[in-house]
């Protein structure tokens, strides 16, 4: 096992794919996670335990950052950290495992929520005797509104980036459609906590699906020509466009912004954070989504015209 963990083979099979790995996690945070999901899997524990884990942990770092002395700054640093490494972990060990199942779907998009919700709602609570309200406004505006569209897009564009480099089957791109159908299909009973994930899944989707309007056109077009069969020289091309764009979905995730929200909490100015999400992040986002829109207008328009000559 060690000689598999060393050499990588083992590590690289539980990558999603390299396109949508960036430096950070491949060196670091994968490989960390790597050893935590060998350990969970020889202990036969479900991913979703160990996601439960990682929850528990970045409530705990949120906790921690109300605190402005340097010891409980580093431990909710190291707190953080941990829980990004079984965030990880949940993943690579449901891969490795094959106990993959819709829970653990939920938890890992409910464990980030939790966590950066603790976080900010920690620091505005530190900062309220300063600040005031402010800290509540500028915290909701952040977090609320610029963090979770952010954090969204970026989700959407890496798997729609999976879903043209390895098809419907390595990838997590849904509709909102699909979901309503399935929130209608089932009953209320025995259903209630999958009910309620497919409603909040299908608004959550439906806002991505909102965001981009040219990448919907361009599905639509794809599936009026060619129906589920992509030729392989526009899933080639797609991903020649959308590959440059995978470090700015990478950067507003996690690593980014936990660095500069280390750095901000180390030099006492937590304030800085939320600035930088508003103003940095929200540049990279409007940035990014330009490209992809332009990206998949051009391609609409290559099928389009192709076709009419």
């Amino acid at each position: 096992m060690s000689k598999k963990i060393s050499s990588g083979e083992g590590l690289k099979s539980t990558f999603k794919s390299m396109d949508t790995e960036e430096f950070l996690d491949i060196y670091f945070n994968r490989p960390i996670g790597y050893v935590w999901a060998i350990f969970f899997n020889k202990l036969n524990i479900h991913p979703n335990v160990v996601t439960i884990l990682s929850i528990i942990l970045g409530a705990a770092a949120g906790y921690m950052f109300y605190y402005p002395d340097m010891k409980h700054t580093l431990l909710g640093i190291v707190l953080l950290v941990w829980a990004n490494h079984y965030d990880s972990a949940d993943g690579q060990l449901a891969r490795m495992s094959g106990k993959k199942t819709i829970w653990g779907r939920i938890l890992d998009g409910f464990a980030g929520d939790v966590w950066f919700f603790s976080i900010y709602f920690f620091i505005a609570l530190r900062l309220t005797p300063v600040w005031g309200i402010w800290i509540w406004l500028l915290c909701a505006l952040a977090g609320l509104v610029c963090h979770s569209k952010q954090c969204a897009l970026a989700d959407y564009y890496r798997n729609i980036h999976l879903f043209f480099l390895k098809g419907k089957e390595g990838s997590e791109l849904d509709n909102a459609d699909q979901q309503r159908r399935l929130f209608a299909s089932r009953p209320w009973k025995g259903n209630v906590w999958y009910k309620l994930f497919l409603y909040f899944y299908g608004n959550y989707t439906h806002s991505q699906e909102q965001m981009t309007p040219a990448f919907q056109r361009l599905m639509g077009v794809l599936k009026e020509h060619y129906g589920t069969e992509i030729p392989q020289s526009l899933r080639d091309e797609f991903r020649a466009g959308s590959l440059p764009l995978m470090k700015y979905t990478n950067i507003l995730t996690f690593n980014t912004r936990a660095i500069v929200l280390f750095i901000s909490l180390l030099l006492n100015v937590p304030w800085v954070y939320f600035v930088f999400e508003l103003t940095v992040m929200n540049l990279l986002f409007f940035y990014m989504r330009a490209c992809h829109e332009n990206l998949c207008k051009r391609l609409t328009r290559q099928i389009v015209e192709g076709y009419e000559r």
